[in-house]
């Protein structure tokens, strides 16, 4: 049986993000879709960071890819770092980073918005976004905890878009109980990077906010160990049923 642990900080290495942040300027303020340095593979580099640190709290269990379109995971105890597919209550979603061992215990999604004029017409539709996939685990796995990274280069997303998503943003992470609106996220990182060398941005959002990255992986962790701690795959012990009956 594999042992809870402590899941450890996301930290993003800043020489992966330097070339993305090269290929930013000489784009002028935006990142295409062509691998190597598109929009798809700078959000790939968050999923192994978030699969990685959940990996390591939940037993230092293997990583693998999923099956395409498969609904369960290729081995009985796994990280899956996506797609992962999973069909919920609104519609069919595949998640970046999945757990499901018995069902969804776990779904991450890293979006990238990655200039400024995507930004500002595209902000609010990606919230809605955010709360669809939330309502799709939630309304069939309750007890799921649903994750999100929103990535910005930080010189494209001023005011007024920055405070608002960041308050949105802030409004939708605060699913604590499963009572909770099936809308809402346990938690949600905004991530916001300096294209000149790669960087991550240290004073945005407000430290006391729960959006900063280096609280995502304590969240997890709380909202995990509170509904699953004791429960297989993680008990010690497991107690089997008995079929005696007195006479």
């Amino acid at each position: 049986m594999a042992k809870l642990s402590s899941m450890p900080s996301i930290v993003i290495n800043q020489e992966l993000l330097a070339p993305f942040g090269a290929e930013w300027k000489q784009r002028g303020g935006s990142i295409g879709r062509t691998p190597p340095y598109s929009s798809g593979a700078l959000g790939k580099i968050f999923d192994s960071a978030v699969g990685e640190a959940l990996s390591t709290m939940l037993g230092s269990i293997p990583i693998v890819v999923p099956s395409p379109n498969a609904l369960t995971a290729t081995q009985a105890d796994c990280v899956e770092v996506g797609p992962v597919r999973i069909i919920g209550g609104v519609r069919p979603q595949n998640f970046d980073v999945g757990y499901r061992p018995d069902g969804v215990r776990f779904a991450f999604d890293s979006k990238t918005l990655n200039d400024a004029s995507s930004i500002r017409k595209n902000w609010q539709n990606m919230v809605n976004d955010l709360a669809t996939e939330a309502t799709t685990v939630h309304s069939r796995f309750p007890h799921a905890v649903v994750a999100f990274m929103v990535i910005c280069p930080e010189p494209a997303i001023g005011e007024p878009q920055r405070s608002a998503l960041i308050e949105t943003l802030e409004r939708l992470a605060r699913r604590v109980s499963v009572e909770d609106p099936v809308y809402m996220a346990e938690v949600i990182s905004l991530v916001l990077w300096n294209p000149e060398d790669g960087s991550l941005v240290s004073n945005s959002p407000h430290p006391n906010s729960p959006l900063r990255l280096e609280k995502f992986s304590t969240q997890v962790e709380t909202a995990y160990v509170n509904r699953y701690k004791g429960l297989p795959p993680h008990a010690a012990d497991i107690i089997q049923p008995t079929t005696d009956i007195d006479a």
